[in-house]
């Protein structure tokens, strides 16, 4: 665990996951579910690091964490998310900006709607990746996102309606945002390896395929976005 300043002066803590080579590296910023900052996100973070990135997780709830549904309900509804979004996250893309010339935001969830709150206000950013999140579309304003995004999605995920990814789609497009689709017939939390079995919430279900080839495309995406910006 570090420690950071926000923007307001504040200090806060979150997990950095450093690659073997850190010279160069770009550096991500990984949001997480509603569930706090938990193994399974800082394992997210890890497996950034083995892939040559600088990973940052931002403590959001302040070093709580949950495995119980209803309490990762109440802690996700006591979060002020345009607080998170504009100090927390982005002391976290300032923070990496010392070290690493391009940043991107991966958030998940709940992390995947802060994610795309972070995209409009924050101008250090490089790139996002999404997976299955997003807020309410009023509050994203898409002719502030200026740099590429990729965002997937559960056809069958019960949380985030398909007609209003496709709204959001929609939405980015008629403001030229540079943003790429992919859509599954999945569950929602397909790429979340903890949601098996009867300890998982309704709705959920992690999917092997599904959840490495989305982790596959985001490498991909995120090798051709920011390591190619490296200054010679």
């Amino acid at each position: 665990m570090i420690s950071y300043r926000r923007p307001d002066g504040k200090e806060v803590s979150g997990y950095l996951a450093k690659p073997a080579q850190t010279q160069g590296a770009p550096a991500v910023v990984v949001l997480q579910e509603w569930w706090g900052l938990n193994d399974q996100i800082r394992g997210v973070a890890d497996r950034l690091a083995l892939a040559g990135y600088v990973a940052l997780v931002p403590d959001l709830y302040r070093g709580k964490s949950t495995v119980e549904e209803e309490e990762a309900h109440h802690l996700m509804s006591g979060l002020d998310f345009g607080d998170a979004a504009s100090q927390d996250i982005r002391g976290a893309v300032q923070y990496l900006k010392q070290q690493s010339e391009q940043v991107a935001v991966i958030g998940y969830c709940m992390g995947g709607a802060l994610a795309w709150l972070a995209l409009c206000h924050t101008p250090e950013l490089s790139a996002g990746v999404i997976w299955y999140g997003h807020p309410p579309l009023e509050y994203i304003d898409a002719t502030k996102i200026k740099v590429p995004v990729l965002a997937h999605w559960g056809t069958q995920d019960a949380f985030f309606a398909a007609e209003n990814v496709d709204k959001l789609e929609a939405k980015l497009r008629e403001a030229n945002v540079d943003a790429t689709f992919h859509r599954y017939l999945a569950h929602h939390a397909f790429a979340n390896e903890t949601a098996v079995g009867p300890s998982r919430i309704a709705g959920t279900q992690f999917d092997p395929v599904w959840s490495q080839q989305s982790w596959d495309r985001s490498l991909t995406f995120l090798g051709r976005t920011l390591w190619t910006k490296k200054t010679a």
